[in-house]
This record gives structure tokens, C-alpha cells and sequence, in this order.
């Protein structure tokens, strides 16, 4: 996948022993699911499957980068997979700066609490699936437009997260004068957003 993702914590021994034999069955199935992902995967940094005709080894995390395009192309089950294990809280900042966005503007777009983000980083926990998924609805635009761009077959010296980060911010007449980044706050808009894009590819970045 295309950012590190949080282990959930182990139950404590402390449990009754017919809830514990519940949890320990959870974690088998969990554990089973992880290990069936990561034999598709070499990047063991994360726990998603590599979608099948993806180049290089290291789809997924790039020298401690996201790799948009690899979220963008991965099958809609393996970002389920990565939304419910929960994106690592740090990889939020990794992305607000790759877009040359202020956190707090980042925050805002995808309706993220400054405050639980932080708490999060410092206590180096993962976000809440109806979080992630948002920041994964961000990266995959990202990836988008960067899939658009090299089709083009001219993507050199194009930063997509640079550019979409702009674009977000524009008036848009075919949102009724609005800005994309007024969508990105829940899924639907975000599928919007991504549905104007491919509407836009053509000629969209000569």
C-alpha cells in the first residue's frame, strides 16, 4: 500500500475466557488476512496486496514517501484492506507537505481534528477508518491526475500532489463556481471530484 499502516493492539491476558476466545479468533483471521497481503507484497512496510501489472518492488512506500500512484491503481479491496487497519497518523503530514499544504488547511479539507491528529502522532497510533479513509480519498485523486499526466506521455517536471493542491482551491463552473476542496470532506464529494477530473484529462495539462 501506499502508507504505513497501524497495528491494532493485542488483547490483554486479562480477559474472560469466552470473550478472549472470540478476540484470539479476530486476530487469527486478522493475522491470516495480513500474511496472505504481504505474500503479494514485498514492501512488508505495509499491509496491502500489490495490484497485478504495477512496476518495481517497492510500490507502496518510496523512501519513506507515499506512492499515489499505487493507491490510485490498487484494487477497491485492498484500500478497504488499508482504510480498516487505519492509516499511521504521521503519514497525514507526509502528504499535506508533499501537496505544499499548511497541516491545519489539509486538516480542514478532509475534516480532520488538529487536535486527535496530534495526539495521535505523539502517541504513534493510526487514524479511525472513517478518517483514513478520507486521507487514502486524497492520495488516490493525487494518483489520478498522475496516471492522467503520464498517459499524456509528457510528465516530466510535474508534481501531481503540487498541482492538485492548487486546482482544489480554483472555482470550478462546472461545481456552480464552487472549489473542489468544498467536496473532499466526505467520499461522495470526493468521487465527484475524481469523476470531474477524468472529465477534464484531455489537453487538461498542456
Amino acid at each position: 500500500m501506499a502508507v504505513t499502516i497501524a497495528k491494532r493492539s493485542s488483547p490483554g491476558s486479562t480477559q474472560q475466557p469466552g470473550r478472549a476466545d472470540v478476540r484470539a479468533s479476530e486476530m487469527r483471521s486478522t493475522a491470516g488476512a495480513a500474511k496472505t497481503l504481504d505474500r503479494k507484497h514485498q514492501n512488508k512496510k505495509i499491509v496491502s496486496a500489490k495490484p497485478k501489472g504495477i512496476p518495481g518492488e517497492n510500490a507502496g512506500v518510496v523512501e519513506g514517501a507515499v506512492d499515489f500512484l499505487f493507491l490510485y491503481k490498487a484494487s477497491p479491496e485492498d484500500r478497504v484492506q488499508i482504510i480498516r487497519h487505519g492509516v499511521w497518523a504521521v503519514e497525514v503530514k507526509k502528504v499535506a507537505r508533499m501537496m505544499g499544504l499548511p497541516q491545519d488547511k489539509y486538516n480542514a479539507i478532509l475534516n480532520l481534528s488538529t487536535a486527535t491528529l496530534n495526539r495521535k502522532i505523539n502517541k504513534n497510533e493510526g487514524l479511525s477508518p472513517a478518517d483514513s479513509e478520507r486521507v487514502i480519498g486524497m492520495s488516490t485523486l493525487i494518483g489520478q491526475v498522475q496516471d492522467m499526466v503520464e498517459g499524456s506521455g509528457n510528465p516530466e517536471g510535474f508534481d501531481a500532489a503540487k498541482w492538485l493542491s492548487q486546482w482544489l482551491n480554483e472555482s470550478i463552473p462546472a461545481l456552480g463556481g464552487k472549489r473542489p476542496s468544498e467536496y473532499m470532506d466526505t467520499i461522495e464529494g470526493q468521487r465527484i471530484v475524481s469523476n470531474l477530473l477524468a472529465t477534464m484529462q484531455s489537453g487538461a495539462y498542456a
